[in-house]
């Protein structure tokens, strides 16, 4: 099986790829930074020499860097059974005080992303009558925070298109997935003084993610709500 992983490196992407390597797919995969995608690109091929990766640094908020990497998934890998849109901008803010890109900078990679690798590879798939497509968002999509305005606004957006497209591309015989993880312990908490037992971990979502991607071919799951236990406030 083939796979692509947007935000790779760290936190829920990491954890993603590395349970589907376990799990026997070959991977294309993309973070921004240059070091740490070798890195990982690396250890993969370390553990698991039997299988396929190709790593190549992309920034999400460019969009010529967006189509350099579905051109470059799609050269590497003959075919793609999994699409995981994980990458994701988070800039915490009130609507009122945001920087004047805020919304810009997060719709482009929080949703125009997706938007463009959905289609680059729903066509594919379409052809093939067969595929996946799995759409990390967030409970913000559904409970808007007024402490993160454009970050919910770009997720409820990113919750929008998956919902969209699961009604296009059914008929199709193509499966769609939204995943909704609540606070997860990921670098967006780092430094944090809160216990770890008050988040969702990175390998929570990835175990979400992986039940669902092996359903077999009639099933479908429409969304997965993932929240913490403990309020992080108690």
């Amino acid at each position: 099986m083939n796979a692509i992983v947007t935000g790779a490196t760290k936190g829920i992407g990491r954890a993603l790829v590395m349970h589907l390597a376990a799990n026997n797919y070959n991977l294309a995969l993309c973070a921004r930074n240059v070091e740490e995608v070798e890195k990982l690109t690396d250890e993969l091929e370390t553990l698991y020499p039997s299988l396929s990766f190709y790593g190549k640094a992309a920034d999400l908020e460019k969009r010529s860097d967006v189509e350099a990497f579905a051109d470059f998934s799609n050269d590497n890998l003959d075919i793609v059974d999994l699409l995981i849109n994980n990458a994701g901008l988070f800039l915490p803010s009130g609507l009122m005080n945001e920087a004047p890109d805020a919304l810009e900078r997060q719709m482009q990679v929080n949703v125009l992303t997706p938007h463009y690798l959905c289609k680059f590879f729903a066509k594919k798939m379409i052809i093939r009558k067969k595929g996946h497509i799995v759409n990390v968002c967030s409970t913000a999509s559904l409970s808007l925070l007024t402490g993160s305005a454009s970050y919910s606004i770009s997720k409820g957006a990113l919750l929008s298109l998956t919902r969209l497209l699961r009604e296009e591309l059914t008929p199709s015989g193509i499966r769609v997935t939204a995943v909704l993880p609540g606070a997860t312990l990921t670098d967006s908490w780092s430094g944090t003084t809160i216990p770890a037992d008050r988040f969702v971990l990175p390998e929570d979502v990835a175990k979400a993610v992986f039940n669902a991607i092996s359903m077999s071919d009639g099933a479908n799951v429409d969304e997965i709500i993932i929240r913490p236990l403990k309020s992080l406030d108690n």
